[in-house]
């Protein structure tokens, strides 16, 4: 009787606890933290330590005595992932788990629209919350460092300042829903290849100033609710229980409150895991019940061997409670509040976001002689050429394939698009099936192919050539790097043999990553257009047609070789590394930080991207021309909008140091803003700077340090097109 009064009284603490808090407040109040208090005291040393590791594939006990709920996951950032077995990876072919699929992170990216960000988050939590998920397992924010790496897709480019000013929204609009988002993979995950064993070999400075900051944002500005630490190595240590990355710099320094998950695998040692900061290991090599008669989640690092080191005395108790504390935390955050939405999915609300999405990031890189957009109500013959105009791109990848309830191919889209047009389509090149792991070769004959793509381009007014990657193992996918910077299954030999008999050839790529381009002269027009989800036919559709104005700017920096790309420029000891460590030797000069300060012109630049109309960015000026470190830098001007089509250009303001005593990049983002100008219009805008930005990492007091003395503003519409220069000095 005494033992089953505690439960009830037990139970109603925790119910108690729950209705005290609502969706947007979370457990940081001193009330929420002592009912905390309460039911750690109740646990048993058993129920606590299961508490700190899965149960199955995507799940992590609660305590069912107890009424404490079950933790479940599921991959993202571009969805909700379909069903995945208990004890294993293969799918639970469950009939109800089709889900909206949201472009990829390098599209959100490239929008520079911190409100589309927080739009996707908000409808890519409500998917996750309608599914029952409680951690949604992205956004990513690692920073894009070489054009081979596979998961660049996944990720909001290389410049982390605008990393930063994107992931804190997404943060924002998921959690909004009762959802944890987890961002990872913290950190330095810049590679598939040894991703599970390289050690990164990087400055302090380089890792404070390009690889940490938007983690930062995401713990200090958007208050995420829980972080996955990655694969490789830092300093000798696993960053899944890493003393430097996950208890000095994260839990100290940051102070994050939430909970740390360890990428699928990542734990490696009991110690480590228990005393170096992680919360949560999931995806041990174990399969369930597979390996003994007891359960084998059981034998996790942070199980029964972590127990065993308890009981015995080498680590503290006090250790596994914080642990259960942040786990406890995150459930009244997520499954444990009464308050948090239902969630929707699969709504035309979630397509239409996806649409917008979509057509905010595709980017128009070339366009001679106005070849897009294409006036749709011409009766012409369109050619459409490419595996890539019909093959289904939300599977494949890796953790984040996607099982879409539709998918509107390029192909379909264009034909629901140009109904007055006659459309032909060939295939030209094959890449095989997708498969994990392994590349599986076509079996179709790639000469057939490729002649009936020269026919069909050849009877055509216009020949859209779909090409770039897809998501194939080695192309843009999970646990592999791309092998080579040029176009896979042979595109460059087809479309030069296209542009043989018909010069009116325009180029759509789908990838998320740069490639080569060599022959980028010859054709009339490319547009970039990333993996966009289950409207991607739709959205390509809306910009080449015109219904849409593009307005999408570059993420990260095509390099014209892979030589001229920093990373690769010192050899394979700076990528891939000798299979034990890797040396980032181009240190802070990442993307168009390294072409500019070292002259060397990218085939295309950071932030780059066209229009169907022309802007003049003019009137620009600084509020003052001198200001204290506690001040902030206001960017005013004007932008005009010249053409005949209402649009939008990206403002961008970069800042270099003049003299500085340190080596430096000529110049670094700190702010840009999106303005919107109708047709013969103007639009003012505004853009603020904190002048503490413009600090440097300091290796020597490991602290940022404001350097006085002047300092020189580069503003314009990419980082390789610049208006003006404002000089201002820090006083």
């Amino acid at each position: 009787m005494i033992k089953n009064a505690f439960k009830i009284t037990l139970f109603t603490i925790i119910c108690n606890a729950m209705i005290a808090i609502n969706a947007q407040e979370t457990t940081s109040s001193k009330a929420i933290e002592t009912k905390i208090d309460q039911i750690i005291s109740s646990l048993t040393l058993e129920e606590k330590v299961a508490m700190c590791h899965a149960q199955s594939k995507f799940s992590s006990p609660g305590v069912e005595r107890l009424g404490i709920p079950e933790l479940w996951m599921s991959d993202g950032p571009h969805g909700v992932r379909g069903e995945i077995n208990w004890d294993d990876w293969g799918y639970a072919n469950w009939t109800n788990d089709s889900i909206t699929a949201f472009p990829a992170l390098t599209c959100l990216a490239s929008t520079f629209n911190p409100k589309l960000a927080k739009d996707y988050g908000i409808n890519v939590g409500e998917e996750a919350r309608y599914r029952k998920k409680d951690v949604l397992l992205g956004p990513g924010v690692n920073i894009y460092r070489s054009p081979l790496n596979g998961r660049n897709f996944e990720y909001m480019g290389e410049d982390p300042f605008l990393a930063s000013k994107m992931v804190v929204p997404y943060i924002q609009g998921v959690q909004q829903n009762g959802v944890a988002a987890c961002v990872k993979h913290y950190a330095l995950n810049n590679q598939e290849v040894w991703r599970d064993k390289i050690n990164v070999v990087v400055s302090d400075r380089a890792l404070h100033e390009i690889y940490l900051p938007a983690f930062k944002a995401a713990v200090e500005e958007g208050k995420v609710w829980s972080i996955m630490g990655s694969y490789n190595q830092f300093k000798g240590q696993h960053c899944c229980h890493n003393s430097v990355l996950l208890n000095d710099i994260l839990k100290k320094d940051w102070n994050f409150d939430g909970v740390v998950i360890t990428d699928w695998g990542g734990a490696h040692d009991t110690k480590q895991a228990a005393l170096n900061g992680l919360d949560i290991e999931m995806g041990t090599g174990t399969d369930g019940l597979t390996s003994s008669k007891k359960n084998a989640y059981d034998y996790y690092y942070l199980a029964n061997p972590f127990l065993k080191l308890i009981k015995n005395g080498e680590i503290k108790e006090d250790i596994l409670n914080d642990k259960v504390r942040r786990i406890l935390r995150l459930m009244f955050r997520t499954n444990m509040n009464p308050n948090r939405p239902l969630g929707r999915i699969n709504n035309q609300e979630h397509l239409d976001i996806a649409r917008k999405i979509a057509g905010e990031g595709i980017v128009l890189l070339k366009n001679e002689a106005s070849f897009f957009p294409i006036n749709a109500t011409k009766k012409i013959t369109i050619a459409v050429i490419g595996e890539n105009a019909t093959k289904p791109m939300t599977i494949g990848g890796g953790s984040s394939e996607l099982k879409a309830k539709n998918e509107v191919s390029p192909l379909d889209g264009l034909k629901n698009r140009f109904k007055n047009a006659t459309i032909i389509h060939a295939m030209g090149y094959a890449s095989g099936p997708s498969a994990y792991g392994r590349v599986v070769p076509s079996s179709l004959d790639a000469n057939k192919l490729k002649q009936e793509a020269i026919e069909a381009a050849s009877k055509a007014d216009i020949v859209l050539f779909f090409g770039g990657l897809n998501k194939n193992y080695l192309q843009d996918c999970e646990g592999g790097d791309r092998t080579e910077y040029k176009l896979p299954f042979g595109q460059d030999e087809l479309l030069n043999e296209i542009l043989k008999v018909n010069k009116n050839t325009g180029v759509v790529l789908v990838s998320g990553n740069a490639i080569e381009m060599p022959w980028i002269s010859n054709v009339k027009a490319i547009m970039q257009t990333w993996y966009l989800g289950s409207v991607a036919g739709d959205a390509i559709a809306d910009v080449i047609s015109g219904d849409v104005n593009p307005s999408g700017k570059l993420p990260f920096s095509f390099p014209k070789k892979l030589s001229d790309n920093g990373a690769h420029s010192f050899g394979e000891l700076s990528f891939p590394g000798d299979g034990v460590n890797e040396y980032y030797k181009e240190d802070i000069l990442v993307g168009y930080r390294w072409h500019d300060t070292k002259k060397i012109k990218p085939l295309f630049a950071f932030g780059e991207g066209l229009s169907y109309t022309t802007f003049e960015i003019s009137n620009l000026d600084s509020d003052k021309k001198a200001y204290s470190k506690d001040e902030s830098i206001v960017i005013s001007g004007n932008v005009s909008n010249k053409g005949n089509v209402d649009g939008a250009e990206v403002v961008q303001v970069y800042i270099g140091k003049l003299n500085s005593k340190v080596a430096r990049a000529e110049k670094e983002l700190k702010g840009f803003q999106k303005v919107a100008v109708k047709k013969g219009e103007n639009a003012s805008f505004k853009i603020s700077i904190d002048a503490k930005s413009l600090s440097f990492y300091d290796e020597t007091t490991a602290d940022w340090n404001l350097e006085k003395g002047d300092y020189l503003i580069y503003i314009g519409n990419s980082s390789a097109s610049i208006s003006k220069k404002i000089k201002i000095t820090i006083q």
